[in-house]
């Protein structure tokens, strides 16, 4: 028969043991754009169960969901509805200085590539912003907050100078990228679409339509499009989880490097857009886009929102937004 001390002692480890255990459900969002091919790699592949299991998590689930925005991104991590959101890199900034200085800050936990964005037009004559009108409609995924919502504040900013950021907020309805797509080729009041690949590649050859914009020409260089954050919260009680995601998001990259045109398909099966393996196979292939997990670009969208007043703090440096797991990478 068992002491009383023991059966407190027995009591007391099994007490702290769950008070350490790990989730055994999360669920990772994601955005319906190429960007996002690394996560789509991982549930094909079931990644990151495996390097769960590695960790001594067995039998983790793993869900992924699609939602359309960055807003809807953060609305969502913030409700602790998902554990990992990944999106462009003004949402993930955003929260980091809405959350930095409350119990359960949000920092980035990674890249996931470089690819450039375009605003298409459907109307003719439009080959600069000064020919814009207040009867054009630009659709992108969330109004203001968005990538490409701030590249157009910055593109304005470049064109007509500081103090002219917001210029163009006006014209701007936010819109998932198939229904901008769709809003665009219909000849609707959307006369254009601020996107990403495959739906602006898809856009381009239609005809009538044609680029207006380029975020690499915006920015000056290649830039980070997609990154993934998370709640310091999780990050802490869950470092065997998080460290399974870092390890499986590096391993996608890998595989999608090693055999694009594997990746391709997988991007095809999942994604349920237009693209065919051709189109998605030539993108992967483009000179333009990196598939990488060192951010770039971080600190220019950094200094420009905290420059316009979008966010009320100044990075010191892009890893002052991310864990320390990106410390080691040669970013900016």
């Amino acid at each position: 028969m068992l002491s009383r001390r023991l059966i407190l002692a027995l009591l007391l480890l099994a007490g702290t043991s769950a008070a350490h255990a790990e989730m055994n459900e999360i669920t990772i969002a994601r955005q319906p754009s190429l960007g996002h091919l690394p996560l789509m790699i991982m549930q094909d592949r079931g990644i990151l169960e495996k390097n769960a299991a590695a960790r001594g998590i067995p039998n983790l689930k793993v869900h992924y969901k699609t939602l359309a925005g960055g807003a809807a991104m953060n609305d969502a991590l913030l409700s602790n509805s998902i554990q990992f959101a990944a999106g462009g890199v003004p949402p993930l900034i955003v929260l980091w200085a809405k959350t930095r200085e409350t119990s359960n800050p949000v920092k980035g936990v990674s890249a996931m590539n470089s690819m450039p964005l375009y605003l298409s037009m459907n109307r003719p004559g439009v080959n600069s912003l000064r020919d814009l009108k207040d009867s054009d409609k630009i659709a992108l995924p969330a109004v203001r907050v968005s990538i490409q919502a701030i590249l157009l504040q910055m593109a304005a900013s470049k064109e007509f100078g500081p103090g002219h950021e917001h210029d163009f907020d006006k014209l701007t309805v936010t819109m998932s990228h198939p229904d901008g797509m769709r809003a665009l080729l219909s000849n609707t009041e959307v006369t254009g679409h601020f996107t990403a690949s495959p739906i602006q590649d898809l856009e381009l050859q239609k005809p009538g339509i044609h680029k207006l914009l380029d975020s690499y020409k915006i920015l000056g260089h290649p830039s980070t499009f997609n990154v993934i954050w998370a709640s310091t919260k999780f990050h802490n009680e869950n470092p065997k989880i998080y460290d399974a995601f870092i390890a499986s998001l590096e391993e996608a990259v890998k595989i999608i490097n090693a055999d694009k045109s594997g990746a391709a398909k997988t991007y095809v099966k999942l994604s349920g857009d237009a693209a065919n393996a051709q189109l998605i196979d030539k993108l992967l292939n483009s000179p333009e886009v990196a598939f990488t997990t060192t951010p770039s670009g971080i600190g220019q969208y950094a200094d420009f929102m905290s420059r316009t007043g979008m966010i009320k703090v100044k990075a010191q440096s892009w890893k002052d937004i991310f864990f320390s797991n990106m410390d080691s990478k040669n970013g900016s």
